[in-house]
């Protein structure tokens, strides 16, 4: 699917492809990558590598264009089971045109940063920034739904529990990577910013995206340390939860087996004390009644 925009008066509308300076490849046709690779030149390892979610970041200048291979979040859905993973982005900067390649759809120019943009450079760079705020928006996510499983942890004793918070963890440990892999990126695209012809606003808006790529590794990194971190102590209180529930079932069985006894004992087929007394079944209630009061005085003395 394509979808085309264009700069007017340093606001991005969508248009028609006549008039169009932004495209954008959904998930692209075998006919749109042969159009990509045969009449834009771009290099067809590329091209697979802005599509394929285990690529690496990466910024390579070609002849005719810059292509940058950026990481970020991709979709969420119930099907992914507590899965975050990354997905790639690449885009393709030529002096008349920017070409964005995207595995799924998703929104294009959100938020008030899109409000005003001067130049396909700008634009590149706010989809960038935009990017790091949707890691952190996803890192807020991860952190509120460990604190429910958490929760959830202390009262129950299943499995299932701890295994999202591993899966967890892993999403933390994709995010730490992409994130990494996109700083190296940003400081290669600001070593090289005078290829890029960027203005002094530019300039100014990479340093805020070195600064909060640099808070987002570090925010990720917090959260993937604390979930490590108390990994163990969560499995201990599971395996806690389970002994005091067992505990409980110790006591009343045995609670249960001590007046059983005594009442079995006087129901044998022989001749047993009481047995001709008018209030022989009251008397032998009354003991095992005495029996259970015994039983949990002495549990409690012992204090176990």
């Amino acid at each position: 699917m394509l979808r085309q925009f264009r700069l007017c008066e340093s606001r991005i509308e969508e248009c028609a492809a006549d008039g169009a300076s932004i495209h954008f490849y959904i998930n692209p046709t075998e006919e749109e990558k042969r159009y990509l690779i045969d009449v834009l030149k771009i290099d067809e390892h590329t091209l697979a590598s802005a599509l394929d979610p285990d690529e690496l970041s990466r910024l390579e200048f070609e002849p005719e264009h810059v292509a940058l291979i950026f990481k970020r979040p991709k979709n969420y859905s119930a099907e992914d089971l507590f899965l975050f993973r990354v997905a790639s982005t690449g885009y393709f900067l030529f002096k008349d045109k920017l070409v964005c390649l995207l595995s799924e759809d998703i929104p294009f120019f959100d938020g008030k940063i899109f409000a005003k943009a001067a130049s396909l450079q700008e634009v590149m760079l706010k989809k960038i920034y935009r990017t790091i705020y949707h890691f952190i928006d996803h890192l807020k996510i991860i952190n509120r739904i460990s604190d429910e499983l958490e929760h959830k942890i202390n009262k129950a004793m299943e499995n299932r529990y701890l295994i999202n918070l591993f899966t967890l963890e892993k999403s933390l440990v994709y995010y730490l990577n992409a994130i990494n892999s996109n700083a190296m990126v940003i400081e290669k695209i600001k070593h090289y910013a005078a290829k890029f012809d960027f203005s002094q606003e530019s300039l100014e808006l990479l340093d805020d995206i070195l600064v909060e790529n640099a808070q987002c590794y570090k925010q990720a990194e917090i959260y993937s340390n604390i979930l490590t971190g108390l990994m163990d102590a969560r499995g201990t209180i599971v395996g806690n939860n389970l002994n005091v529930l067992m505990k409980t079932l110790n006591i009343i069985t045995i609670g249960i087996m001590v007046p059983t006894f005594i009442v079995s004992a006087f129901s044998m087929n022989v001749g047993i004390p009481l047995a001709r007394h008018p209030l022989a079944f009251w008397l032998i209630m009354g003991m095992a009644a005495i029996s259970v009061v015994g039983f949990m005085i002495f549990w409690k003395i012992k204090k176990w």
